[in-house]
């Protein structure tokens, strides 16, 4: 993004890890880039929005689901992640409190996979369910 003053900086995104009884949600992704793919719920900050309410909002508008934060996982901020332009993401584990599994917004997919086997992911989402695995054995 170039703002006013000259300067570019990445744009902020958001991801949700929700997992239960062993299995992970991820959506099919229906547009590009990666279309196809599976990938972690997530998108774009909106103007005025902080990051926990843009991931509650993300996993509702893309899987029907009403989740709540319970722990930062990390921030991805690799210029690369992301085809389009840098993207840093903020990372969040998410608890199920309500709604209804389905694809809604830009999924084509909401499904739960079980966490020993994931189809491909799209972007570094691999890197980041490999890293939330890592943590859970600490």
């Amino acid at each position: 993004m170039q703002h006013e003053n000259g300067h570019r900086n990445p744009v902020l995104t958001v991801d949700g890890l929700l997992v239960e009884d062993g299995r992970l949600v991820l959506v099919r992704r229906g547009r590009e880039p990666f279309a196809g793919l599976h990938a972690l719920p997530g998108g774009f900050v909106e103007w005025g929005e902080s990051t926990e309410d843009a991931v509650r909002r993300e996993m509702r508008e893309e899987t029907g689901l009403q989740t709540e934060v319970t722990s930062l996982m990390g921030v991805y901020s690799d210029p690369g992640r992301d085809p389009r332009g840098h993207t840093v993401s903020v990372v969040y584990v998410l608890k199920r409190t309500g709604g209804k599994l389905e694809a809604g917004d830009d999924a084509d997919e909401a499904a739960w996979f079980h966490l020993q086997s994931l189809p491909p992911l799209a972007f570094d989402h691999g890197q980041i369910v490999s890293d939330y695995l890592i943590g859970l054995k600490k």
